[in-house]
């Protein structure tokens, strides 16, 4: 098993599904054998979501796999991990989330210089289906266009 210095994992679907603002970089609060798991790139970001309780800020359903050496110490798979940010930072969000229809978003979970798991979180706003539409087209035309520029 090969622990890795940087780890990047990327949540590709929330600049599809959301139209995202304010982004911020959070710490997370993880136990022993989750930031192994970490290291090791055993975690997904796709389906999770942050919500506020008791005024801090819980990242939920963030799924990061058993160590695979680890015993009964082992953590749980899915559990609610609690954010670190400035207390400014708290109440800009959760303003922000007393809006209709917004939501706050992972968008990557890295390791930082330091060896500390970090999050960048953005606040999201929900795309109607003609907006994916729209970007699935802007995608395909930024394709096609590289495509003859790389002919030529």
């Amino acid at each position: 098993m090969k622990i890795q210095k940087s780890v990047t994992i990327l949540n590709k679907r929330a600049r599809f599904e959301y139209e995202l603002s304010d982004e911020v970089e959070a710490g997370v609060v993880l136990t022993g054998t989750e930031i192994k798991s970490l290291r090791s790139s055993k975690a997904s970001i796709t389906e999770s979501f942050c919500q506020f309780t008791d005024n801090e800020l819980y990242i939920i359903n963030m799924s990061i796999e058993e160590y695979k050496l680890g015993t009964f110490y082992n953590h749980k798979a899915k559990r609610e991990r609690k954010l670190l940010l400035h207390k400014k930072e708290m109440l800009k969000f959760n303003k922000k989330m007393n809006d209709v229809g917004n939501t706050i978003v992972p968008l990557k979970l890295y390791i930082n210089d330091a060896g500390r798991a970090k999050i960048l979180i953005a606040v999201g706003k929900g795309k109607k289906l003609f907006d994916k539409r729209e970007s699935i087209k802007d995608r395909e035309s930024k394709r096609s266009l590289q495509r003859v520029l790389k002919k030529s």
